[in-house]
């Protein structure tokens, strides 16, 4: 059985469910708009979910499995300008923002949709009517799926927000969650709202779904349907035209699906790296943000990120992915660590950690020789050094292996961590995760560092978790894929919680990425 534990704790007030095959554990929900506690370190030492949800209701039930595809707006003459819009009407797209929508829709060409769900402002309707092109279904218009209610900050560039609210604006900077301004608790208002939102997308009678809508209120959609509360405002970024992908699984006795996140803030590049072309001396990006783009996460400056990378496919095809033996790569994946190597061309890597399996090394072998010539493109220059390490803690295919499960029946679905229903198999992969995180977190102690960290998917599925304060119940919320990389942003330090940049990203596979939709007709499983 595929379940996402998360979800389950989504759906009672003072309850306490007992996870099959782990510990009981307690969550606290409420639907009340209280204060909620901003994080501490000391709460993160805990560890545990610290979210307050905000509905009592469970999800309603579904008769077959549903994927929603959200995607944010193309960039908007506000965005371009740095002014606070909120749900005004008055921006339109720009002219880079109708490339990124245009790159969008030839992205999503040949995915099956059945309905359009669009928020009704301008900025989102004209992406939505640009990505849905000759399709003949309706697009239907959600007033819900409105951007954030920013009330009297709505229409003010930043400096004019912060030079007539002060203490009001840099609390919407520092502590969102309990922002108040003109009697309202926007970020509050709006997890209520997106929560509202995903009952009329469930109970619509459809399988696949796109929803077009905006930064803030997709943040809340995908926190709300992993179960994260207000807290986790900007922490699930969501870039101009980014994509990400929620999959909901019924459950046999029909109660609430279970819930996976599929990708976060996909999007797809089509600019050649800049030191494959030195020539170049402007590069204009009309398409949306790469994921590895430097600058600011979440509106805050960052120079301390962890990139995750999962190795690329093993030559035994016998075993399904996500592959437990100690297997080189086969060409599939020779051809998926080279792309993984080439995406992060334009970063300068400052370590690649990785697991001691044969895949792993191959593929930090992959990216360590682009690296390092890099910046020798010219007949005078000189390789640079990147330091290379070995990290136990992330050898979990031992761990793996211990399961009951053979490794045959764990499906590609989402939440194949699941498969794993060792209660004891999952704990020890937490606990190992652990100490992979806090040995990752030293090596960020430096002033700026990039680390790319290279393993199996399912402990970079547990670090996650762990850059998120979450505890090990979560970890069925998520999926990753051969040859895929997460981006972790720590524009705080790293003794503070993270900002997912995304999870899952696969653009730069190409012809051999996953789709971001899969047929469902004729009841074809995802």
């Amino acid at each position: 059985m595929f379940y996402s534990s998360s979800h389950l704790l989504l759906h009672r007030c003072f309850s306490t469910y007992t996870i099959p095959h782990s510990t009981s554990i307690s969550v606290r929900s409420s639907s009340s708009l209280q204060e909620i506690p901003k994080s501490t370190p000391e709460s993160k030492e805990q560890g545990g979910p610290t979210s307050l949800l905000y509905s009592s209701t469970p999800f309603p039930p579904i008769k077959a499995a549903k994927r929603v595809v959200l995607v944010r707006h193309g960039q908007s003459t506000w965005n371009e300008e740095g002014r606070i819009q909120g749900s005004s009407d008055f921006s339109v797209l720009t002219q880079k923002g109708e490339a990124q929508a245009e790159t969008s829709r030839q992205m999503l060409a040949d995915d099956a949709f059945d309905v359009c769900f669009s928020s009704p402002l301008i900025r989102s309707k004209r992406t939505a009517e640009m990505i849905w092109d000759t399709r003949k279904e309706e697009i239907i218009t959600e007033y819900d799926l409105r951007e954030i209610d920013l009330y009297s900050f709505q229409g003010l560039l930043k400096h004019e927000g912060k030079a007539k609210f002060g203490a009001a604006f840099r609390q919407w900077q520092v502590d969102a969650a309990n922002f108040n301004i003109d009697g309202h608790y926007p970020v509050r208002e709006l997890w209520a709202r997106a929560r509202s939102c995903w009952t009329k997308i469930l109970t619509h009678e459809s399988k696949s779904v796109l929803v077009v809508a905006h930064n803030a209120v997709n943040q809340a959609l995908v926190a709300t349907a992993i179960g994260l509360g207000t807290e986790y405002f900007r922490i699930l970024l969501q870039s101009n035209c980014g994509v990400s992908v929620l999959d909901f699984t019924p459950q046999a006795d029909g109660g609430p699906p279970y819930i996976c996140l599929n990708r976060l803030n996909q999007g797809l590049s089509l600019l050649v790296p800049k030191k494959l072309c030195p020539s170049l001396t402007r590069a204009v990006d009309w398409t949306p943000s790469s994921p590895i783009a430097g600058g600011s996460s979440g509106g805050r400056k960052t120079n301390k990120r962890i990139i995750l990378v999962c190795h690329g496919s093993q030559a035994n095809t016998e075993v399904s992915f996500p592959n437990l033996g100690d297997q080189p790569m086969n060409m599939l994946g020779v051809i998926q660590a080279q792309k993984t190597a080439e995406l992060l061309l334009d970063l300068t890597v400052n370590c690649i950690i990785t697991s001691s399996k044969v895949a792993s090394v191959e593929t930090a072998n992959a990216i360590s020789r682009v690296q390092e010539a890099a910046d020798c493109l010219g007949a005078d220059c000189v390789p640079r050094y990147v330091e290379m390490k070995q990290m136990q803690s992330l050898d979990v295919e031992k761990v793996l292996g211990q399961s009951k499960q053979d490794a045959t029946e764990v499906p590609q679905q989402p939440g194949w961590i699941n498969g794993f229903e060792d209660g004891v198999v999952m704990r020890a992969l937490w606990d190992q995760s652990g100490k992979a995180w806090e040995s990752l977190l030293e090596e960020l102690s430096d002033e700026e560092k990039i680390v790319v960290v290279v393993g199996h998917p399912a402990v970079h599925i547990a670090l996650i978790g762990r850059c998120l304060n979450l505890s090990k119940e979560w970890m069925g919320s998520f999926h990753l894929d051969a040859g895929s990389i997460s981006v972790l942003d720590f524009p705080d330090g790293p003794g503070r919680r993270g900002v997912v940049r995304c999870i899952n990203y696969t653009a730069h596979l190409g012809r051999w990425s996953i789709p971001i939709t899969r047929s469902t007709s004729d009841d074809e499983e995802f």
